[in-house]
């Protein structure tokens, strides 16, 4: 599998509970925190749906 670098570039304040629990569960929750992880569909589905919120780079 595929390595992506999944990085917050944007605050959850005033977020749905859905996308904050999104964020932390990849490993995030602080702006210009960065997580290296397998490129599942799992974990796309889980980028998806914050997508607005981080930046995702091939590593």
């Amino acid at each position: 599998m595929a390595k992506i670098k999944i990085t917050q570039i944007r605050s959850t304040i005033k977020r749905p509970k859905d996308q904050k629990a999104t964020i932390v569960a990849l490993g995030l929750g602080k702006i210009n925190r960065t997580v290296e992880v397998e490129n599942t569909p799992q974990i796309a589905g889980m980028v998806r749906k914050v997508n607005h919120l981080v930046k995702v780079e091939e590593a």
